[in-house]
């Protein structure tokens, strides 16, 4: 198919989702009770995997996180691409940070409608291995959308090295999305370098997505420059993992003209 029309292409919706391996949480002990899924593959895990693909086959880019790309504890199924072909992307990428083998292939991923030109992957820095970021350009070279996803890490140290690194991809490009569990809320301080050193814009809302029963803390974010205007931003109320989605319609630039193949 030839690329569209600026007016067919001018605003597209975005998902973030943290899926914890396929696992629903709803109560804070499943931490402790369902441990065990991290580990072991359970029967109930293909029925959440479903949900989630409902949930995310509205969209028409997602980026996921805490996705197992196929070990035991996933029946040994890459759960990007099952929820793919669930959900009825034609186009999804992985990116797998910490490979544990047979026991778990910890991994972001991409779903998209839209085809990309360009998909690389980066390691982050930081004193534990495994953590990235994916890089996603869509367009054309010369004005290109860039889609960057993260998953970053535990610590406010490692985060501050990872969010300078992103800052660094975020300016070389005019349209940039940065989208993932950031693990930080916007008042943080590494947020709050993170926007001093891009041209990202400050979040105008707060959106709890973290635990999804109780949703209390800020730490999903969905974050354009300054030619991607947001044009509406929501949390979904679905538990379907111990985060919740964060969904955002953004308006694209003139400039930029996306192609489904």
């Amino acid at each position: 198919m030839a690329s569209m029309t600026n007016e067919d292409n001018h605003c597209i919706k975005l998902l973030s989702f943290n899926i914890q391996v396929g696992m629903a949480s709803t109560h804070l002990h499943h931490y402790i009770t369902q441990c065990w899924k991290h580990l072991l593959p359970h029967s109930r895990s293909f029925d959440n995997l479903d949900r989630i693909a409902d949930v995310i086959s509205q969209f028409d880019l997602v980026a996921l996180q805490e996705a197992d790309g196929g070990s035991m504890r996933s029946f040994f199924i890459n759960q990007v691409e099952y929820l793919a072909k669930k959900a009825d992307f034609p186009h999804w990428h992985q990116q797998t940070n910490r490979n544990l083998g047979k026991f778990a292939q910890h991994s972001n991923g991409l779903l998209s409608k839209y085809k990309p030109y360009q998909v690389t992957t980066h390691k982050l820095p930081g004193l534990l291995p495994g953590r990235g970021v994916m890089e996603a350009r869509y367009g054309t070279a010369e004005n290109p959308l860039i889609i960057l996803m993260a998953h970053l890490a535990l610590s406010k140290s490692a985060r501050t090295y990872q969010l300078n690194f992103i800052s660094g991809l975020v300016n070389q490009f005019e349209h940039v999305v940065v989208m993932g569990d950031l693990n930080c809320q916007p008042n943080s301080d590494e947020m709050m370098m993170l926007l001093r050193d891009t041209n990202l814009a400050r979040p105008e809302t707060i959106n709890n997505t973290y635990p999804s029963w109780k949703p209390v803390r800020n730490i999903d974010h969905i974050l354009t420059t300054q030619t991607v205007k947001i044009r509406s931003l929501k949390v979904i109320n679905e538990t379907l993992s111990d985060h919740l989605p964060l969904a955002v319609e953004i308006q694209l630039p003139d400039a930029v003209k996306l192609s489904f193949s």
